[in-house]
């Protein structure tokens, strides 16, 4: 469930069961990559702080081993599985709690724990899903966020265009295991379109242009 509206775009593709699990990392690594990626620094620390809030949080309580957590510009992807509906309750519950975030979409099934090689055919797949964004000319993988669940394929980041959003999905759905593609990439404004936005906002703050 989405609390704030949000698209998803969906492909399909053949069909392929498996799992994700949580675990903590650093911030490093988000530092490390910020400088080449659509976000800036800043928000590359913010979103590695929330996630790594939320996997604390559900490693400290049980039933969460198979729940993965990715943050975008503040929002908040979970997927995999759980027991029961109320483990994926108090799963969005928790990444509510977490500062910095703006959006939860939980993504997260109902289901008897998948074990290894489950999990390790969505690894699979999202390995090849990244291998295939690199060797795309015309996208910027560094942007994008890959996690598999059963097949599914989620995609998060900063695309720089739509055509670059469409390639970048249309390459995920044509993978071997994939189910389906789902997005919740942004697409970057354009300057055309930021400085729009911008006169927008200038002109509600001083109570419009008049008549």
């Amino acid at each position: 469930m989405i609390r704030s509206p949000l698209m998803a775009l969906a492909l399909t593709a053949p069909i392929l069961v498996s799992g994700c699990a949580a675990a903590v990392i650093g911030t490093a690594g988000a530092v490390g990559v910020a400088s080449v990626q659509e976000r800036s620094l800043g928000e590359a620390v913010d979103d590695s702080t929330v996630s790594n809030q939320i996997k604390a949080m559900l490693l400290n309580e049980s039933g969460f081993g198979e729940v993965d957590v990715e943050v975008v510009q503040g929002l908040v992807l979970l997927s995999g599985r759980v027991a029961t509906p109320e483990h994926r309750v108090r799963a969005e519950d928790i990444a509510w709690t977490a500062t910095r975030t703006r959006d939860v979409a939980n993504e997260i099934v109902i289901e008897q724990p998948g074990g290894f090689f489950a999990n390790a055919s969505d690894e699979l797949i999202t390995a090849r899903v990244r291998a295939s964004l690199i060797a795309a000319k015309n996208v910027k993988s560094i942007n994008y966020n890959i996690e598999t669940y059963n097949g599914v394929v989620y995609l998060m980041g900063i695309a720089q265009t739509n055509a670059e959003l469409k390639e970048a999905a249309e390459r995920a759905s044509v993978v071997g295991g994939v189910d389906r593609v789902v997005s919740y990439v942004k697409v970057r404004p354009t300057p055309a379109q930021f400085n729009a936005s911008s006169s927008n906002s200038d002109s509600e703050l001083l109570g419009g242009s008049g008549s």
